[in-house]
């Protein structure tokens, strides 16, 4: 290694080299089209009322209010039923006075009604039946006042009000409420295209068959995941076999149809660190940090390159380390903030290096006054102990001069 920096010199460098990435262009994007999760760049506004006309909020009746005023207990009012109107197209004729029209929820209120009795407030107590369909009169037993149970226009929005303000991280919610107003198209934030490429000949796709001295590819699957998380967009996933010439091809192919290039493995000190033959204008450094010490950055052909180490623990962790939030940030999502904690139990740690355990909360018991929020270590440190991550829903982070931390120590987590 070329050079031996600490966690924080590297997340800055890191963040230098990625600053320009938050600092692009909105996209445009259909709505039924992936928005979920995604970050408004503008407001989005109301082209029209909302509702667009004066609509029923019940099925019931529409009716003159002065025509039902008298109407109550023992004493009904009987109209006449001119006819229906549903939740469809058209225009429904105007409402002569002394008459109701049947009306479902959501269906134009005629020209001349300024009520809607509910249907349970009269004699035909459900729409259900043929009787009920039939019926040419209908008994009110109560009273409703002009505007009850009638939508007006501009009643939920008005018409250029906004409707999601700039900055809303959409859910199904936000989609309605758009949808509901017409809008076709949202302006996002534009993600971040990534290319994840995973080295190593021993590599075998999910599905495939190892061979001998062969495993499964756990980084390609995992760091995708984990981009998309994020609020970024994969733009390729490949796996290169060990050969610098051949690895330099693929990343050069992958460096032009996306704004990051992610590697992992082949940049440790062993004699087959292929990314390192492959990239010698990229910068690897030791960070004092375990796992995921050997670390590289710089640019392929203009594109941004982050190497990570190919131990699936150290590459998940240099992911929360080094490229979450600044994924996050670019997509217009908050960081994710690392947590006070207590130890459950003791922790030994090597000296002069930033230790990221696996953890999990331990929550205290319901009632359990002045109790902390704690965490326990899962599994051991090995970097190769991938069901221990998944056991884990935080990295506990044990300062590189603390060589022991006992039960009750304070620390900091990252939530995974």
């Amino acid at each position: 290694m070329s050079e031996r920096v600490d966690v924080e010199q590297h997340r800055a460098d890191v963040a230098e080299l990625l600053a320009a990435l938050a600092d692009r262009p909105a996209e445009q994007v259909p709505l039924d089209q992936g928005v979920l999760g995604r970050v408004l760049a503008r407001d989005v506004t109301a082209p029209g009322p909302l509702p667009r006309f004066r609509n029923s909020q019940m099925d019931g009746f529409a009716v003159r209010a002065a025509d039902v005023a008298a109407a109550g207990p023992g004493a009904p009012v009987s109209l006449p039923v001119a006819g229906d109107v549903a939740a469809a197209p058209g225009e429904p004729a105007p409402l002569a006075p002394g008459t109701a029209v049947r009306i479902m929820t959501g269906a134009p209120v005629p020209e001349g009604a300024d009520a809607v009795v509910p249907v349970e407030d009269t004699d035909h107590v459900t729409f259900n039946g043929a009787a009920a369909a039939l019926a040419n009169t209908v008994v009110v037993a109560r009273a409703r006042a002009a505007g009850e149970f009638v939508r007006e226009p501009g009643s939920d929005v008005a018409a250029d009000a906004v409707v999601l303000p700039a900055g809303t991280v959409l859910a199904p919610h936000h989609v309605a409420a758009a949808a509901a107003c017409g809008v076709a198209h949202l302006a996002l934030l534009a993600q971040v295209s990534v290319a994840v490429v995973s080295t190593g000949s021993e590599l075998v796709g999910p599905g495939g068959e190892p061979g001998p001295g062969q495993i499964w590819d756990a980084n390609g699957p995992a760091l995708a995941a984990a981009v998309q998380a994020a609020g970024g967009r994969v733009s390729e996933r490949l796996t290169l076999a060990d050969d610098p010439a051949a690895v330099r091809a693929g990343l050069e192919r992958a460096a032009a149809g996306c704004d990051l290039v992610l590697t992992t493995g082949g940049v440790s000190q062993g004699a087959y660190e292929v990314v390192k033959d492959a990239l010698p204008e990229v910068v690897f450094r030791s960070v004092a940090m375990q796992p995921g010490g050997p670390q590289g950055f710089g640019r392929i052909g203009g594109t941004p390159v982050l190497t990570f180490p190919g131990n699936p623990v150290s590459a998940q962790v240099s992911f929360v380390v080094f490229l979450r939030d600044v994924l996050r940030r670019a997509a217009g999502l908050p960081p994710v903030e690392r947590l006070p904690a207590v130890l459950d139990g003791a922790v030994r740690s090597p000296a002069g290096k930033r230790q990221l355990l696996r953890g999990r909360w331990v929550r205290p018991s319901a009632g359990a006054a002045g109790a902390g929020e704690r965490v326990a270590v899962v599994g051991g440190p090995g970097s190769h102990l991938v069901a221990s991550m998944a056991a884990a829903d935080v990295l506990i982070d044990v300062p590189a001069a603390a060589t022991t931390l006992e039960p009750g120590a304070e620390v900091a987590v990252w939530p995974l």
